[in-house]
């Protein structure tokens, strides 16, 4: 449906209101498990626009309950308040040629700023839900080994009264409604060590895992669905004249399947299983999961999917890009919730200290989130 005369009013009279929200927050840092500056910033600024209720839970996500007293279904709107970047990164912002540059300012701050500015509109015109409650959730904990802490909590908390979902993440007219789920191991692998030239010989734990990383790139993958694998990060050993005691790994698996990533996860067991022997120990953890989806209503889905597509085309004019994701709709999608994840804004960098955000997109950004939104309200 076309946007109301009073949403587009709302975003013309606003739009310098969120470019300046977008500058102040990018530079407020939210690496996962850190986001409570972030969370407090957040709630303090939407009570101010005239929330009411909004409070942080014990996953430091920052919720605005809007017409959720009754117990019936409800509607939730999320937007990750966490960054990849450290929290001693200093962060600046400097804009050339209509953009906006900061690290993190796009994924997922763009998004969060987004989604608190209909959050502002529902509130200072006091706009009442139409069938369901509303939840505006600033969530946590969906960036690196956040193990979408924040998302689980909703879930947890609301999800047999939840409805639908809806994330915004990403960039670019980027739509998911379909999980790509991944399990990632902390491998640590323990060897004899010793003195390099004296105990020359000795098992060096490097050289071990440096076997194990070569057959673990040797899987043969899945055929059905879509199967990758990574080792992202290795770390361990003493100095070059060591022969190194220790060696650590971070391996990923993703897969759009379930039993994909069971499958991996097996070849992964019997390949550690493989490499033990005397003067080798391997320890294996699981250190985040996230789960594909599962017995999801698919013509609830497709709804939500219908209307991303067409909210992009109105808003943006332009077609919404399709394809799977991981992303915080994981989690919904695994309990068999309809969900959807929708990239409100243009931009690129994700992820680099050079991403940026198109300050024209902030606009039709905020009217593309209101059109999806108002759809839950009466006379918007």
């Amino acid at each position: 449906m076309a946007v109301s005369t009073s949403i587009r009013k709302f975003v013309e009279d606003n739009e310098e209101l969120a470019i300046e929200l977008l500058r102040t927050l990018a530079v407020i840092p939210a690496p996962s498990g850190h986001e409570g500056r972030r969370a407090e910033f957040c709630m303090k600024w939407l009570t101010e626009q005239g929330a009411e209720g909004v409070f942080i839970d014990d996953a430091l996500n920052v919720i605005y309950p809007v017409g959720c007293c009754d117990g019936g279904k409800l509607a939730v709107f999320s937007a990750h308040l966490d960054t990849v970047f450290p929290e001693d990164e200093a962060l600046a912002v400097h804009e050339a040629d209509g953009r906006i540059y900061c690290p993190g300012i796009g994924d997922d701050t763009a998004n969060v700023v987004v989604l608190m500015m209909a959050a502002k509109y529902i509130a200072e015109n006091h706009i009442v839900p139409r069938d369901h409650g509303v939840l505006f959730v600033l969530d946590t904990g969906e960036e690196g080994l956040g193990n979408l802490k924040g998302c689980r909590r909703i879930i947890s908390s609301y999800g047999d009264r939840i409805a639908s979902f809806y994330s915004f993440d990403c960039c670019n007219y980027a739509v998911s409604d379909s999980a790509i789920g991944s399990r990632r191991y902390r491998i640590e692998l323990h060897a004899e060590g010793g003195h390099s030239y004296f105990r020359f010989g000795s098992s060096n734990a490097i050289h071990r895992m440096a076997l194990i990383i070569s057959d673990l790139y040797g899987a043969a993958l899945p055929e059905c669905g879509r199967t990758t694998y990574n080792v992202g990060v290795i770390s361990g050993g003493t100095s070059v004249n060591t022969i190194a005691e220790q060696c650590q790994i971070l391996f990923e698996i993703r897969s759009d399947r379930m039993e994909n990533l069971d499958a991996m996860s097996a070849y992964l067991a019997s390949t550690l299983d493989s490499h033990r022997r005397d003067g080798v120990e391997i320890t294996s953890e699981m250190i985040g999961e996230r789960p594909c989806g599962r017995n999801v209503d698919m013509t609830a889905q497709a709804r939500l999917s219908d209307r991303a597509r067409r909210a992009i085309r109105d808003n943006f004019g332009a077609e919404a890009v399709f394809s799977p994701a991981s992303t915080d709709c994981n989690i919904p999608l695994s309990e068999g919730i309809p969900s959807i994840c929708i990239a409100c804004y243009l931009g690129d960098g994700m992820h680099t200290r050079d991403e940026y955000v198109e300050k024209s997109s902030i606009a039709p950004g905020m009217m593309m989130a209101l059109d999806i939104i108002s759809d839950y309200f009466i006379d918007t």
